[in-house]
């Protein structure tokens, strides 16, 4: 069965990685970026390994993100935010591909482990199965 598993963040989290301290997030240094990288970058590759791994990104920092509508003939309005003004969105993502939902939460648990900055928020990763129902799932 897959699973999506995501991980969230705020544009707060994006500037204390880029060295900035903001919104009760501490400045990360090189090497807290290192070791976060380290962890994930051998996650991923343990998923690769094992035959879990569908994809897998991370995402730009929400200030990027753009709002995008429909005009009412059909073409698309962008807007450049805010971001829905949002809190917490989605920083990056694994699809996995497992037998069960206690997998893909051993693979949410490991990926939450990864090293942050003592006082650095660490939101919880969502687990959520992917519906192979909708006709979206080939």
């Amino acid at each position: 069965m897959k699973y999506m598993l995501m991980v969230l963040g705020s544009q707060a989290d994006y500037d204390a990685m880029g060295g900035r301290s903001s919104g009760g997030s501490p400045a990360w240094s090189e090497a807290d970026l290192k070791a976060m990288f380290d962890h994930m970058s051998a996650l991923n590759e343990d998923l690769v390994a094992s035959g879990e791994w569908v994809d897998g990104q991370g995402l730009t920092e929400p200030r990027m993100a753009r709002l995008v509508t429909a005009a009412p003939d059909g073409t698309p309005v962008v807007s450049d935010g805010p971001y829905g003004g949002a809190e917490e969105v989605l920083a990056g993502y694994w699809i996995v591909d497992v037998p069960d939902f206690a997998r893909a939460a051993e693979i949410a648990a490991r990926a939450h482990a990864c090293p942050v900055p003592e006082g650095a928020p660490n939101p919880p990763v969502v687990v959520r199965p992917v519906d192979s129902t909708s006709g979206t799932d080939m």
